[in-house]
């Protein structure tokens, strides 16, 4: 069942269309990523499934029967553009978000209590926000982001700024969070992220989508056309060949993209024919990136309808 439901949607400011007739599902219980370079339109989209700002066309359904302002209390959202009162302290600014979201006070305080130890953050939480770096404040917007149990829970860029500890730590509690039932909005430009995390995607470029749908069926419908190569010998042999795109070299092994997937076997045969020692011959899918800079290029297949 759908949680969102985005149809035709388009955004316009004066002469600019920031998102021009877009259109996807979000099933319940999803990691969905909202993919695209800066500008793409994903902060626009975002906007408008949060009622922040309306479509000029088109329509946001949230849970099948009404406008997401409707269930403003079952969102958390945290913005690209982080916004926490700098003069508050940490506890009390995480208690006023909740009460904003409906919770009572007794709720609250358990709540924050819970999570200022899952974030190890326990002893911040009489220090004023302008104390703490930028990645405990931006672990205390999450906090105040998910805090009262939200059912649709919108990240808009949630590892910006965040030491490699804390990229981890977010990410195992985003999985818990959807594990426990909440839907995720994903929405970065960084394709190795939505990578590991999204089973359905929505590929951005300049306000339409290039592609959307399954990761995984769109990962095999593009085909494995690159090829890892461990080899001793000349690597000039396997750059030159004639069924060879482009062509890493890490020294020990190389890295691959060929004109068309079905060339593998020749080229490999080619190599065997020339004599070069190869210990690994290895298909690789195309990575999220290489698929979208493909599709936005139009070097790859044709965008997939919404």
């Amino acid at each position: 069942m759908n949680l969102v439901q985005i149809e035709n949607v388009s955004k316009r400011f004066g002469d600019f269309t920031a998102v021009d007739n877009v259109s996807f599902n979000i099933e319940k219980g999803s990691v969905y990523g909202l993919l695209g370079p800066n500008g793409a339109g994903k902060t626009t989209t975002i906007r408008m499934i949060m009622n922040i700002i309306a479509p000029d066309s088109g329509a946001v359904i949230f849970d099948g029967n009404g406008k997401s302002g409707d269930f403003a209390d079952q969102i958390g959202y945290l913005p690209e553009e982080r916004g926490l009162y700098r003069k508050m302290k940490v506890k009390d600014v995480v208690f006023f978000m909740a009460e904003l979201r409906g919770m009572d006070r007794a709720a609250a305080f358990n709540e924050i209590d819970r999570w200022l130890q899952k974030m190890d953050l326990v002893e911040w939480e009489d220090k004023k926000i302008e104390e703490l770096s930028k990645g405990m404040a931006q672990k205390i917007q999450f906090i105040a982001t998910v805090i009262h149990k939200p059912e649709l829970i919108i990240l808009d860029e949630p590892f910006s700024g965040l030491d490699p500890i804390n990229m981890t730590l977010l990410k195992d509690l985003m999985l818990e969070l959807n594990t426990n039932g909440a839907t995720i909005i994903f929405s970065t430009h960084i394709m190795e992220q939505a990578e590991r995390l999204c089973e359905k995607i929505c590929l951005v470029n300049a306000g339409k989508i290039v592609l959307e749908g399954d990761l995984r069926e769109i990962k095999k419908s593009f085909g494995k056309s690159s090829v890892e190569i461990e080899y001793s010998g000349n690597v000039d042999l396997i750059r030159n060949s004639r069924y060879v795109e482009s062509c890493n070299d890490y020294g020990q092994y190389v890295e691959v993209k060929l004109r068309a997937p079905e060339h593998y076997s020749a080229l490999l045969r080619e190599l065997v024919e020339a004599s070069v020692d190869i210990t690994r011959f290895e298909l690789m899918e195309p990575t999220l990136h290489e698929i979208f800079v493909q599709s936005v290029r139009g070097e790859g297949r044709q965008p997939h309808a919404a």
